[in-house]
Protein backbone atom coordinates (compact mmCIF):
# COMPACT_ATOMS: atom_id res chain seq x y z
CA UNK A 1 0.00 0.00 0.00
CA UNK A 2 2.67 2.17 0.74
CA UNK A 3 4.54 1.23 -2.10
CA UNK A 4 1.54 2.57 -3.93
CA UNK A 5 1.12 5.79 -2.78
CA UNK A 6 4.23 6.44 -3.34
CA UNK A 7 4.09 5.77 -6.79
CA UNK A 8 1.09 7.73 -7.08
CA UNK A 9 2.10 10.77 -5.74
CA UNK A 10 5.54 10.50 -7.99
CA UNK A 11 3.05 10.65 -10.64
CA UNK A 12 0.72 12.83 -9.40
CA UNK A 13 3.14 15.84 -8.85
CA UNK A 14 4.43 16.87 -12.25
CA UNK A 15 0.84 16.48 -13.41
CA UNK A 16 -0.04 19.33 -10.18
CA UNK A 17 2.96 21.45 -10.94
CA UNK A 18 1.97 21.58 -14.65
CA UNK A 19 -1.99 23.06 -13.87
CA UNK A 20 -0.45 25.28 -11.48
CA UNK A 21 1.76 26.88 -13.41
CA UNK A 22 -0.49 26.61 -16.35
CA UNK A 23 -3.00 28.18 -14.51
CA UNK A 24 -0.85 30.62 -13.13
CA UNK A 25 0.65 31.63 -16.52
CA UNK A 26 -3.64 31.80 -17.97
CA UNK A 27 -4.66 33.96 -15.91
CA UNK A 28 -2.04 36.44 -15.76
CA UNK A 29 -2.66 36.52 -19.53
CA UNK A 30 -6.05 37.17 -19.22
CA UNK A 31 -5.34 40.01 -17.01
CA UNK A 32 -3.26 41.92 -19.62
CA UNK A 33 -5.06 40.66 -22.64
CA UNK A 34 -8.96 39.87 -21.83
CA UNK A 35 -10.51 37.55 -24.96
CA UNK A 36 -13.92 37.58 -25.90
CA UNK A 37 -16.43 34.97 -24.21
CA UNK A 38 -17.10 31.69 -25.63
CA UNK A 39 -20.58 31.58 -26.87
CA UNK A 40 -23.38 29.32 -25.55
CA UNK A 41 -24.30 26.54 -27.70
CA UNK A 42 -27.77 24.37 -28.15
CA UNK A 43 -29.58 21.62 -30.24
CA UNK A 44 -26.58 19.68 -30.64
CA UNK A 45 -24.99 21.50 -33.11
CA UNK A 46 -21.04 22.02 -32.99
CA UNK A 47 -19.98 25.74 -32.83
CA UNK A 48 -16.77 27.32 -31.45
CA UNK A 49 -18.04 30.83 -32.23
CA UNK A 50 -17.02 33.64 -29.60
CA UNK A 51 -17.63 37.69 -29.24
CA UNK A 52 -15.17 38.59 -31.86
CA UNK A 53 -15.87 36.69 -34.72
CA UNK A 54 -18.83 39.24 -35.36
CA UNK A 55 -15.68 41.76 -36.23
CA UNK A 56 -14.43 39.79 -38.72
CA UNK A 57 -17.67 39.57 -41.07
CA UNK A 58 -19.55 42.46 -43.11
CA UNK A 59 -21.82 44.44 -41.27
CA UNK A 60 -23.96 45.90 -44.50
CA UNK A 61 -22.11 46.88 -47.50
CA UNK A 62 -19.79 49.98 -46.99
CA UNK A 63 -22.58 52.50 -48.74
CA UNK A 64 -25.07 51.65 -46.30
CA UNK A 65 -26.63 54.16 -44.13
CA UNK A 66 -25.36 53.03 -40.66
CA UNK A 67 -21.81 52.93 -42.35
CA UNK A 68 -22.00 56.65 -43.99
CA UNK A 69 -19.86 59.03 -42.95
CA UNK A 70 -21.80 62.24 -41.98
CA UNK A 71 -19.41 64.74 -40.50
CA UNK A 72 -19.46 66.98 -43.49
CA UNK A 73 -23.55 66.77 -44.03
CA UNK A 74 -25.55 70.09 -43.28
CA UNK A 75 -27.09 71.18 -39.74
CA UNK A 76 -30.83 70.64 -39.88
CA UNK A 77 -32.58 74.01 -39.99
CA UNK A 78 -34.50 73.53 -36.84
CA UNK A 79 -31.30 71.80 -35.01
CA UNK A 80 -31.61 74.40 -31.77
CA UNK A 81 -35.00 74.21 -31.65
CA UNK A 82 -34.81 70.27 -31.07
CA UNK A 83 -32.05 70.48 -29.50
CA UNK A 84 -33.54 72.99 -26.76
CA UNK A 85 -35.69 70.34 -25.82
CA UNK A 86 -33.38 68.00 -24.16
CA UNK A 87 -30.18 69.94 -24.15
CA UNK A 88 -29.42 69.29 -20.68
CA UNK A 89 -29.99 65.54 -21.20
CA UNK A 90 -26.49 63.67 -20.35
CA UNK A 91 -25.00 61.03 -22.49
CA UNK A 92 -25.86 57.49 -20.75
CA UNK A 93 -23.69 54.57 -22.17
CA UNK A 94 -26.81 51.67 -21.95
CA UNK A 95 -24.29 48.88 -21.66
CA UNK A 96 -21.81 47.34 -18.98
CA UNK A 97 -20.02 45.34 -16.82
CA UNK A 98 -22.19 43.29 -14.14
CA UNK A 99 -25.36 43.43 -13.03
CA UNK A 100 -28.17 46.05 -13.15
CA UNK A 101 -31.49 44.59 -11.37
CA UNK A 102 -29.81 40.73 -11.62
CA UNK A 103 -29.32 41.13 -15.15
CA UNK A 104 -25.85 42.17 -17.42
CA UNK A 105 -26.10 46.12 -18.71
CA UNK A 106 -27.22 46.04 -22.04
CA UNK A 107 -28.30 44.22 -25.52
CA UNK A 108 -26.53 40.97 -25.81
CA UNK A 109 -26.03 38.98 -28.51
CA UNK A 110 -24.57 35.36 -29.65
CA UNK A 111 -22.74 34.10 -32.12
CA UNK A 112 -23.43 31.31 -34.53
CA UNK A 113 -21.97 28.88 -36.83
CA UNK A 114 -23.78 27.99 -40.49
CA UNK A 115 -24.83 24.88 -39.33
CA UNK A 116 -26.76 26.08 -36.09
CA UNK A 117 -30.17 24.86 -36.11
CA UNK A 118 -33.23 26.71 -37.12
CA UNK A 119 -36.74 26.38 -36.08
CA UNK A 120 -40.11 28.57 -36.84
CA UNK A 121 -40.46 31.21 -33.51
CA UNK A 122 -44.40 31.25 -32.45
CA UNK A 123 -45.28 35.31 -32.34
CA UNK A 124 -47.98 36.12 -29.86
CA UNK A 125 -48.77 38.36 -27.66
CA UNK A 126 -48.12 38.96 -23.48
CA UNK A 127 -48.84 40.99 -20.49
CA UNK A 128 -45.75 42.86 -21.79
CA UNK A 129 -46.97 43.90 -25.54
CA UNK A 130 -48.71 42.81 -28.57
CA UNK A 131 -48.75 40.45 -31.66
CA UNK A 132 -46.74 41.88 -34.41
CA UNK A 133 -46.56 38.50 -36.52
CA UNK A 134 -47.80 40.08 -39.54
CA UNK A 135 -44.78 42.30 -39.62
CA UNK A 136 -42.36 39.81 -38.93
CA UNK A 137 -40.33 37.06 -40.67
CA UNK A 138 -41.54 34.02 -40.55
CA UNK A 139 -37.74 32.56 -40.69
CA UNK A 140 -36.78 29.99 -39.79
CA UNK A 141 -34.51 31.22 -36.74
CA UNK A 142 -30.88 30.44 -36.74
CA UNK A 143 -31.28 31.12 -32.50
CA UNK A 144 -29.63 28.80 -29.78
CA UNK A 145 -32.32 28.19 -27.53
CA UNK A 146 -29.82 29.31 -24.58
CA UNK A 147 -29.15 32.43 -26.14
CA UNK A 148 -28.91 35.31 -23.66
CA UNK A 149 -31.99 37.31 -23.83
CA UNK A 150 -32.21 41.25 -22.53
CA UNK A 151 -32.46 41.63 -19.06
CA UNK A 152 -33.41 38.27 -18.63
CA UNK A 153 -36.46 38.45 -20.23
CA UNK A 154 -37.55 41.53 -18.46
CA UNK A 155 -38.91 44.38 -20.01
CA UNK A 156 -37.94 44.85 -24.49
CA UNK A 157 -35.98 41.14 -23.85
CA UNK A 158 -34.13 41.48 -27.16
CA UNK A 159 -32.39 38.31 -27.86
CA UNK A 160 -29.68 38.69 -31.04
CA UNK A 161 -27.96 35.57 -33.15
CA UNK A 162 -25.36 36.20 -36.35
CA UNK A 163 -24.64 33.64 -38.27
CA UNK A 164 -20.99 34.74 -38.94
CA UNK A 165 -20.70 32.25 -41.81
CA UNK A 166 -23.93 33.27 -43.61
CA UNK A 167 -23.85 36.79 -42.69
CA UNK A 168 -27.37 36.46 -41.39
CA UNK A 169 -28.93 38.53 -38.30
CA UNK A 170 -31.94 37.17 -36.47
CA UNK A 171 -33.61 39.43 -34.06
CA UNK A 172 -36.63 38.93 -31.98
CA UNK A 173 -38.53 41.31 -29.73
CA UNK A 174 -40.31 40.60 -26.42
CA UNK A 175 -39.05 37.07 -26.42
CA UNK A 176 -38.83 33.94 -24.08
CA UNK A 177 -38.60 30.11 -24.42
CA UNK A 178 -41.61 28.29 -24.08
CA UNK A 179 -42.04 24.67 -24.37
CA UNK A 180 -38.59 23.98 -26.03
CA UNK A 181 -39.15 26.76 -28.69
CA UNK A 182 -38.76 30.50 -29.04
CA UNK A 183 -41.56 33.05 -28.77
CA UNK A 184 -41.96 36.43 -29.16
CA UNK A 185 -43.90 39.70 -30.10
CA UNK A 186 -42.17 40.77 -33.30
CA UNK A 187 -38.96 39.21 -35.38
CA UNK A 188 -36.73 40.34 -38.20
CA UNK A 189 -33.83 38.43 -40.29
CA UNK A 190 -30.93 40.67 -42.04
CA UNK A 191 -29.18 39.47 -45.06
CA UNK A 192 -26.13 41.63 -43.79
CA UNK A 193 -24.59 41.69 -47.25
CA UNK A 194 -27.36 43.61 -48.61
CA UNK A 195 -28.72 46.96 -48.25
CA UNK A 196 -32.57 46.06 -48.67
CA UNK A 197 -34.33 47.71 -46.11
CA UNK A 198 -37.70 46.32 -44.13
CA UNK A 199 -41.52 46.53 -45.77
CA UNK A 200 -42.42 50.16 -45.70
CA UNK A 201 -44.31 50.88 -42.64
CA UNK A 202 -43.58 47.45 -40.86
CA UNK A 203 -41.56 47.22 -37.27
CA UNK A 204 -38.82 45.06 -36.53
CA UNK A 205 -37.20 43.83 -33.24
CA UNK A 206 -36.92 47.64 -33.18
CA UNK A 207 -39.96 50.10 -32.67
CA UNK A 208 -37.87 51.95 -36.09
CA UNK A 209 -38.20 48.94 -38.14
CA UNK A 210 -34.16 48.97 -37.91
CA UNK A 211 -31.75 45.65 -37.10
CA UNK A 212 -30.13 46.35 -33.32
CA UNK A 213 -27.07 44.86 -33.97
CA UNK A 214 -25.23 47.19 -36.70
CA UNK A 215 -26.30 49.48 -33.94
CA UNK A 216 -24.37 48.42 -30.53
CA UNK A 217 -21.47 49.25 -29.15
CA UNK A 218 -19.70 46.41 -28.72
CA UNK A 219 -16.34 46.05 -26.91
CA UNK A 220 -14.13 44.09 -29.37
CA UNK A 221 -14.80 46.79 -31.79
CA UNK A 222 -13.89 49.35 -29.62
CA UNK A 223 -10.79 47.34 -28.51
CA UNK A 224 -10.03 47.05 -32.13
CA UNK A 225 -9.14 51.33 -32.06
CA UNK A 226 -12.50 51.89 -34.52
CA UNK A 227 -16.09 51.89 -34.53
CA UNK A 228 -17.35 52.47 -38.20
CA UNK A 229 -20.54 52.90 -38.23
CA UNK A 230 -23.89 54.69 -36.41
CA UNK A 231 -24.66 53.80 -32.82
CA UNK A 232 -28.67 53.27 -31.66
CA UNK A 233 -30.06 55.64 -29.44
CA UNK A 234 -33.15 56.60 -27.36
CA UNK A 235 -35.35 59.59 -26.61
CA UNK A 236 -38.30 59.66 -24.58
CA UNK A 237 -41.46 60.27 -26.27
CA UNK A 238 -42.04 63.65 -25.51
CA UNK A 239 -38.89 64.46 -27.78
CA UNK A 240 -40.10 62.45 -30.88
CA UNK A 241 -42.53 62.59 -33.56
CA UNK A 242 -45.21 60.18 -34.77
CA UNK A 243 -42.69 59.65 -38.21
CA UNK A 244 -39.95 57.85 -39.58
CA UNK A 245 -37.65 58.81 -42.39
CA UNK A 246 -35.09 55.94 -44.13
CA UNK A 247 -33.38 54.36 -43.63
CA UNK A 248 -35.88 53.61 -40.44
CA UNK A 249 -39.30 51.53 -41.55
CA UNK A 250 -41.91 52.39 -38.73
CA UNK A 251 -42.85 55.44 -36.72
CA UNK A 252 -44.15 55.69 -32.75
CA UNK A 253 -46.38 57.69 -31.64
CA UNK A 254 -44.50 60.40 -30.04
CA UNK A 255 -45.72 63.84 -28.68
CA UNK A 256 -42.93 65.67 -29.90
CA UNK A 257 -44.19 67.92 -32.61
CA UNK A 258 -43.16 69.50 -34.81
CA UNK A 259 -39.73 69.93 -33.28
CA UNK A 260 -39.44 66.32 -32.20
CA UNK A 261 -37.17 63.64 -33.93
CA UNK A 262 -38.50 60.97 -36.40
CA UNK A 263 -37.65 57.41 -36.19
CA UNK A 264 -33.94 57.27 -37.74
CA UNK A 265 -32.53 60.46 -37.29
CA UNK A 266 -29.65 61.39 -36.27
CA UNK A 267 -27.38 63.19 -34.33
CA UNK A 268 -23.65 63.64 -34.27
CA UNK A 269 -21.32 64.92 -31.87
CA UNK A 270 -19.99 68.77 -32.81
CA UNK A 271 -16.66 68.73 -35.01
CA UNK A 272 -15.31 71.13 -32.48
CA UNK A 273 -15.44 69.38 -29.55
CA UNK A 274 -12.48 68.44 -27.37
CA UNK A 275 -12.24 64.45 -26.64
CA UNK A 276 -8.21 64.72 -25.74
CA UNK A 277 -9.53 64.22 -21.93
CA UNK A 278 -10.98 61.08 -22.42
CA UNK A 279 -9.64 57.74 -22.33
CA UNK A 280 -8.45 55.92 -25.17
CA UNK A 281 -11.46 53.31 -25.27
CA UNK A 282 -13.93 56.50 -24.77
CA UNK A 283 -12.30 58.06 -28.02
CA UNK A 284 -12.91 55.40 -30.12
CA UNK A 285 -16.55 55.92 -29.20
CA UNK A 286 -16.21 59.83 -29.35
CA UNK A 287 -14.96 59.94 -32.97
CA UNK A 288 -17.45 57.60 -33.93
CA UNK A 289 -20.34 59.87 -32.80
CA UNK A 290 -18.58 62.42 -35.15
CA UNK A 291 -17.93 60.55 -38.07
CA UNK A 292 -21.21 58.37 -37.75
CA UNK A 293 -23.36 59.65 -35.06
CA UNK A 294 -25.87 58.20 -33.61
CA UNK A 295 -29.18 56.77 -35.11
CA UNK A 296 -32.93 57.24 -32.96
CA UNK A 297 -34.26 53.63 -32.93
CA UNK A 298 -36.74 53.45 -30.24
CA UNK A 299 -38.60 55.46 -27.09
CA UNK A 300 -36.27 55.26 -24.30
CA UNK A 301 -34.47 57.26 -21.92
CA UNK A 302 -32.88 60.84 -23.56
CA UNK A 303 -29.82 60.32 -25.59
CA UNK A 304 -29.30 56.60 -24.06
CA UNK A 305 -26.80 54.82 -26.78
CA UNK A 306 -26.85 50.98 -26.71
CA UNK A 307 -24.31 48.59 -26.21
CA UNK A 308 -23.34 44.74 -25.47
CA UNK A 309 -23.10 44.19 -22.03
CA UNK A 310 -19.43 42.40 -21.25
CA UNK A 311 -17.42 41.93 -18.33
CA UNK A 312 -14.25 43.69 -19.75
CA UNK A 313 -16.10 47.02 -19.52
CA UNK A 314 -14.74 49.18 -16.89
CA UNK A 315 -18.16 51.17 -15.78
CA UNK A 316 -16.04 53.77 -14.14
CA UNK A 317 -14.65 54.70 -17.38
CA UNK A 318 -18.12 54.46 -19.53
CA UNK A 319 -20.02 56.93 -16.90
CA UNK A 320 -17.47 59.22 -17.65
CA UNK A 321 -20.05 59.72 -20.84
CA UNK A 322 -22.31 61.69 -18.82
CA UNK A 323 -19.84 64.92 -18.91
CA UNK A 324 -21.39 65.19 -22.40
CA UNK A 325 -24.64 66.49 -23.09
CA UNK A 326 -26.91 66.62 -25.96
CA UNK A 327 -25.87 70.48 -26.35
CA UNK A 328 -23.05 69.17 -27.64
CA UNK A 329 -24.87 67.67 -30.21
CA UNK A 330 -26.28 68.84 -33.40
CA UNK A 331 -29.26 67.32 -35.70
CA UNK A 332 -28.59 66.37 -39.16
CA UNK A 333 -30.72 68.00 -41.70
CA UNK A 334 -33.83 65.59 -42.42
CA UNK A 335 -36.48 67.65 -44.04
Amino acid sequence: MAKTLLFLKRLFLPFLLFNVLFFACKKEQSAKHPTSPQQPVSNGDACAAILADAENIMIFPADNPWNQDISNQPVDPYNDQIIANFSSSPLKADFGSGLWDGAPIGIPFVVVCGNQSKSTVTFRANNYDGNYGDESDPGPYAIPLNAAIEGNGQGDAHVIAVDKDNDILYELYNASVNAGHWEASSGAIFNLKSNQLRQDGWTSADAAGLPIFPGLVRFDEVASGVIDHAIRFTLSKSNVQTAYISPARHKVNGTGGQYGLPMGARLRLKKDFDITGFSPRLQVILVALKKYGIILADIGSNLYISGSPDERWDNDELHQLGSINAANFEVVKFN
